[in-house]
């Protein structure tokens, strides 16, 4: 009875992997060898575990990724020119440490959204706040800020966001209003968050999708600038069957 008053008390401390984790212990007779200080170690391990694991659920639900991808599935198999070594250096996230963008372009099909996602999850795992979205998204989200007087609140939050992930740039032409918002988001964001862009057309040809001329001078500046380049070749990876 004593014992489950005292999960209870956890439980109503906000401890509940500790709690779990005391009953856990009654239930084991192994574990009447232990000292008390290796059975409360093994309390706190299991608490500390448990609020990491809340903590990762809440970041990955609040990027919404596209996807469920992470950096241990990528396929390096199929032919696109993807390096397993620069791919094993940005896993380590210190370019988001440095404030430094990653651009992935390449043909449909090659695996551009599923790099993004999975070093978006990456970023997340390692305590990064992360938010992916579709340029389409993403513009349609700022017009309806605008339209409810909640844009400077949506303008703020990226701008303090550890890693922005815009995917399918270039998909559909930016007009001159667009290309204005999206300059204010990455401006604010220059040296001081990460931002991943994914894009069919190669950064040469980016200037023909934004209608603004001067505008995309000041994108294309502060997204290249200190940027590590992702260019995927090959045939789409849609047509290969799945690996076993």
């Amino acid at each position: 009875m004593l014992a489950h008053q005292t999960a209870e008390k956890l439980k109503k401390m906000r401890l509940p992997g500790m709690a779990e984790a005391f009953l856990n212990q009654l239930s084991q007779p192994s574990n009447t060898t232990m000292s008390f200080e290796e059975k409360l170690g093994l309390l706190v391990d299991y608490e500390w575990t448990h609020r990491q694991n809340r903590k990762l659920e809440r970041m990955l639900k609040k990027a919404s990724f596209k996807i469920s991808a992470c950096m241990e599935d990528i396929d390096y198999q199929h032919p696109r020119e993807l390096d397993r070594k620069v791919m094993e250096n940005l896993s380590t996230c210190q370019w988001i440490l440095s404030a430094q963008n990653v651009i992935i372009t390449g043909p449909t099909g090659t695996g551009k959204t599923y790099l993004s996602c999975a070093l978006g999850n990456q970023g997340c795992r390692q305590g990064f706040s992360t938010r992916y979205f579709q340029v389409s998204k993403l513009l349609s989200k700022i017009n309806m800020a605008k339209g409810d007087g909640t844009l400077p609140k949506l303008l703020n939050e990226l701008a303090k966001t550890d890693l922005l992930v815009i995917d399918d740039f270039g998909l559909a032409p930016i007009n001159a209003p667009e290309s204005r918002d999206i300059l204010e988001i990455i401006d604010d964001r220059y040296q001081r968050g990460s931002t991943i862009v994914s894009a069919q057309l190669p950064v040469e040809h980016w200037h023909e999708t934004i209608a603004d001329p001067t505008v995309a001078d000041a994108i294309l500046d502060r997204v290249i600038h200190n940027a590590h380049k992702l260019i995927l070749k090959g045939d789409t990876m849609r047509k290969c069957p799945p690996r076993s």
